[in-house]
């Protein structure tokens, strides 16, 4: 009995969890929409839109500071989210769903972080990309390929901003909403069916 209430109090866990992760997302993302209508996604600019907009722009810093939040958060919550379904030993069939879109979800949210490391076009994040580009670039086969596609065929410049941009902001940020609604709709449909299954 003690096993059951406490399967069900990590599965209400695992609910409000999610329902914290959408919101972190929707703030992610809608932080990230205004940001656009300032921020110019090029070598030269990006640094200096980005300062205009944490010191000119009337509550810019709080936008940006904001979407800098909600991304770290969105990992960190989507960790813990990982640990409390394996700690209520979620591992039935009915729970794929649920599996499936929080590891893809925990993924999409790194792959934000890591695309957004060389928008702010500062030497830390030109020199972390750099280091990065190396690694991709020793994938076999398809390596070089990649690296094509995210510098825009050689060296780090406007083009590499540009195209990083697109990636973090048409790509993997609607992918990352997406898998976020998926997980919450799949957790609130495991919890009803676990309640009817209770009650029957």
């Amino acid at each position: 009995m003690q096993s059951t209430q406490f399967d069900k109090i990590l599965r209400r866990v695992a609910t409000i969890l999610s329902v914290v992760i959408l919101t972190l997302c929707f703030i992610y993302v809608s932080t990230g929409f205004l940001l656009a209508f300032y921020y110019e996604p090029t070598a030269g600019g990006a640094y200096n839109s980005l300062k205009m907009i944490n010191t000119q722009l009337p509550y810019g810093w709080l936008f940006l500071r904001a979407h800098d939040i909600a991304g770290n958060a969105v990992i960190a919550i989507a960790l813990i989210q990982i640990v409390v379904m394996f700690l209520g030993r979620q591992f039935r069939k009915s729970w794929l769903a649920a599996w499936v879109s929080v590891i893809l979800l925990t993924l999409s949210a790194i792959g934000l972080d890591w695309t957004a490391m060389i928008l702010d076009w500062t030497q830390e994040g030109y020199w972390r990309f750099s280091i990065e580009l190396g690694t991709i670039e020793a994938i076999p086969f398809i390596g070089g390929q990649l690296r094509d596609i995210l510098t825009g065929g050689g060296a780090i410049n406007t083009i590499t901003v540009q195209h990083l941009y697109t990636i973090h902001s048409y790509l993997i940020s609607v992918a990352t909403l997406i898998f976020a609604i998926v997980h919450l709709s799949a957790l609130v449909w495991q919890e009803s069916e676990a309640e009817l299954g209770v009650r029957s």
